[in-house]
């Protein structure tokens, strides 16, 4: 059995489901891990039972490190039943769990891959890996880290969010939004004595259904927005006075979300309030960057055709660490699935998973030449 399935499956067993995300353990584990190895490591706090992780294996010479960064939190299970054990159980050339693809299996690859290349990485510039709690609730953990640690230079950053093993220069930006209505309560057998909220919200939903965030982007195409979340009245015999609806809109570098906030402020008018509660800038590297070529060189082995640029939908802490960290270039490059992330029996392929300890090797020599 490889280390890298071995430390896989040791954070799958960790119940890290966010909320309430509950990292403390798992990265205790993690730490002492790597401490063991050789690591210099710092955790730090950003709630109960809440801990971020900065790792480093400093090399000899001068120079900006390369740094890989992953988050240990997790979505819920969902309603439906599990086939296969949530928290780590391995069937053929599967490793089913709640983060398996999602994504300790790439912390534990680069993590493995690191060690078994130290040497590697002692007469180079050295490499930081950055580990979060708190992402998927809206990169909690990685703003923590920023506001509180003081990041190491980086020349060049690896996400480990699941891509099959494919190079990704970018992702979407995330900017959510919860809008509330207010009206006045009545009996309900009185309506004409109230302003039911629930009819303000549905009026300024028509309106939603039909605003466009902005102009399409060449590589991320048309910006999204979707309606997740609605809440509103007390009980069936009176008037609501209050409801609350959440809009999640998928941005691409081409829009600026102060100004999408504006417009759809504007569209709703003064009946509804909107307030921001996440707001992740797009993420998108040159392509033709000369360390972005390299580790499509390295990849290209793994997949039949071509390489093309290709970004995902979904956001990652690098929304908000690039930005901290100066701006270097991104790769986001793991060995999960991507339609298997926050899936019913979640799963990570073995080969996968080798192959990006494999791969993570290639180019952390690469970076120490």
């Amino acid at each position: 059995m490889s280390q890298s399935l071995i430390l896989a499956q040791q954070l799958l067993r960790f119940d890290t489901i966010n909320p309430p995300g509950n990292e403390a353990a798992c990265m205790q584990f993690l730490a002492d891990w790597l401490t063991q190895r050789g690591f210099d490591v710092t955790l730090s706090t950003f709630g109960e039972n809440r801990l971020n992780l900065i790792a480093s294996l400093p090399g000899s010479l001068p120079g900006p490190k390369l740094a890989f960064t992953g988050h240990l939190d997790t979505v819920p299970l969902g309603n439906a039943g599990w086939q296969y054990d949530p928290f780590g159980e391995v069937v053929g050339d599967r490793l089913y769990g709640r983060g398996s693809s999602d994504m300790k299996a790439a912390v534990a690859a680069f993590a493995v891959a690191c060690v078994t290349h130290q040497q590697a990485i002692q007469q180079g510039s050295g490499v930081v890996l950055l580990i979060t709690g708190g992402e998927e609730t809206g990169c909690d953990g990685a703003q923590a880290l920023i506001d509180t640690t003081d990041l190491p230079e980086v020349g060049a950053l690896i996400v480990g969010e699941p891509t099959s093993n494919y190079p990704v220069i970018g992702h979407k930006g995330a900017l959510w939004l919860r809008c509330e209505t207010r009206g006045k309560t009545a009996h309900g057998a009185m309506p004409e004595l109230g302003i039911n909220a629930i009819y303000l919200a549905a009026e300024a939903l028509g309106k939603i259904q039909h605003f466009s965030p902005g102009a399409p982007h060449p590589l991320m195409k048309q910006p999204t927005i979707n309606v997740g979340r609605i809440a509103g009245g007390l009980n069936i015999n009176s008037v609501p006075d209050r409801t609350q609806f959440d809009v999640d809109i998928r941005s691409a570098p081409n829009l600026h979300h102060a100004a999408i906030r504006q417009q759809l402020t504007t569209l709703l008018g003064e009946s509804v309030t909107v307030t921001t509660l996440v707001d992740l800038p797009a993420v998108l590297s040159e392509e033709n960057q000369a360390w972005i070529q390299s580790v499509y060189q390295h990849c290209q082995a793994l997949h039949d055709a071509p390489l093309t640029p290709r970004i995902v939908p979904y956001f990652t802490d690098a929304s908000l660490l690039l930005p901290a960290l100066g701006t270097p270039p991104c790769i986001i490059l793991g060995p999960g699935e991507p339609s298997m992330a926050h899936q019913t029996d979640e799963y990570c392929l073995l080969t996968r998973l080798a192959e990006a300890e494999t791969l993570y090797g290639a180019v952390i020599n690469d970076w120490m030449r």
